[in-house]
């Protein structure tokens, strides 16, 4: 059993990396910069573990305490909900959350050299989006996710959380200069397919053989969709066809959607 530090003050300096957690633009500025993330929820924070991410604290409900038993390699803060929820800015309605160490950002170049089927997202800055996608990365037979300059991150407790610690399980790097660096992915012999609403944009299901060896599926923004200057460093524009005169669906669907089909040929 790990020694657990009890905390009744809300501002006590060690609770310093739970600070505020609902306001993004200052956790955006602390965390990365620190090389920290927070993880919430017990399953989270053990995938977290598992994955080799090393943690600096861990903060839980006095009354949950047994639940990290087993945990002894960083201090445990205990609080009540009332001191929980003024430090963090919110009702930790889980009763966990960690604080853990980032480990350094792979380079676009490791992640293409070991995946099949890669995901690359421009300008997803929406961070239960960016959580939905790994989600659905991770079942649905994708290797790896690349993300243009401007996408949220990863690991912001959002994230983390929506992608149910997922974001742990499939590795990812920044692709930049944006979108000049596509001639990379295609250079390590991928098939860039641009997912586009457009009319003349090829069904996703009609690929062929070889279109579909390599698969590298790149989605836009919410709303936006892919900018013009990625479509044309594309290899091939493709779609979901749909019904009832839908145009489109939500990122994080559409993914869901092409990843399932993009790998449905795989042997389970």
């Amino acid at each position: 059993m790990p020694e657990v530090h009890l905390i009744t003050d809300p501002q006590d300096e060690r609770l310093g990396d739970y600070r505020a957690l609902t306001d993004l633009e200052l956790r955006t500025k602390w965390e990365p910069p620190n090389g920290l993330f927070i993880a919430e929820g017990e399953l989270v924070l053990r995938r977290a573990r598992r994955a080799g991410y090393r943690p600096r604290s861990y903060l839980i409900d006095a009354k949950r305490v047994d639940q990290l038993s087993d945990v002894e390699d960083a201090p445990v803060y205990a609080a009540s909900p009332a001191v929980l929820e003024q430090a963090t800015g919110f009702h930790v309605h889980r009763g966990v959350l960690a604080s853990f160490h980032r480990l350094p950002l792979l380079d676009a170049g490791e992640v293409l050299a070991t995946a099949r089927r890669i995901a690359i997202l421009e300008d997803v800055n929406n961070h239960t989006n960016i959580g939905a996608v790994f989600r659905g990365a991770a079942a649905l037979g994708i290797d790896a996710v690349l993300l243009s300059p401007t996408c949220a991150d990863p690991l912001y407790r959002r994230s983390v959380r929506v992608s149910m610690g997922e974001v742990f399980a499939i590795p990812y790097a920044r692709l930049d200069p944006w979108p000049d660096a596509l001639g990379k992915v295609r250079e390590a012999g991928f098939t860039v397919l641009a997912l586009t609403p457009a009319d003349h944009a090829l069904p996703l299901q009609r690929l062929d053989a070889s279109q579909r060896a390599r698969p590298a599926l790149l989605l836009g923004a919410e709303g936006p969709g892919l900018s013009q200057h990625a479509l044309k460093a594309s290899d091939i524009p493709v779609r979901l066809p749909m019904r009832r005169g839908v145009d489109s669906l939500n990122v994080a669907a559409a993914a869901a959607v092409a990843f399932w089909e993009l790998s449905r040929d795989d042997d389970l």
